[in-house]
């Protein structure tokens, strides 16, 4: 094993075991939180029933009601192709939820905007999303507040 100068082999070696060691709990907990999110609290499915539609169209709506767009910059931003975007857009629309204005700076393009009903759609899955799991709940101040630094540094990364 070639080390650095100063360094000894045994530095190396112990080097490269804590880098293991933190690369396996780093895996630990990336396996931990998805279980939390994705498979012990079915915020997604709650919410897709709630609202009677796909969680994708959920996804969709909420970013209309956030910022308007033409189909070609939310295809983008929700990393989706233009054509399966379009249906979902006039799904949105023979529900009420959305409707295509003209763009102002380009007539042959349309702008996607929320409805009253499209607004309160996108409010009650916000509200839904936005409920803590239980397991949350039962932590004590200390974790919450530790686990909330934690998440903030994650968040901005």
């Amino acid at each position: 094993m070639t080390t650095t100068p100063g360094t000894t082999t045994a530095d190396a070696t112990a080097s490269a075991s804590h880098q293991d060691e933190r690369a396996e709990t780093a895996e630990r907990v990336w396996r931990n939180m998805r279980t939390l999110v994705l498979e012990r609290n079915e915020r997604r499915k709650e919410t897709a029933d709630a609202l009677g539609m796909s969680f994708f169209r959920v996804k969709a709506l909420r970013r209309i009601v956030t910022a308007p767009a033409r189909l070609s910059e939310l295809a983008d931003r929700l990393s989706s192709d233009r054509p399966y975007l379009t249906l979902v857009v006039d799904d949105l629309a023979k529900r009420g939820l959305v409707e295509r204005h003209p763009d102002p700076t380009d007539r042959r393009g349309k702008i996607v905007r929320a409805t009253s009903e499209g607004r309160a759609a996108a409010a009650r899955a916000e509200a839904i999303l936005g409920t803590p799991p239980p397991a949350l709940t039962r932590l004590s101040a200390a974790d919450l507040a530790e686990l909330d630094r934690i998440a903030a540094i994650l968040a901005t990364e």
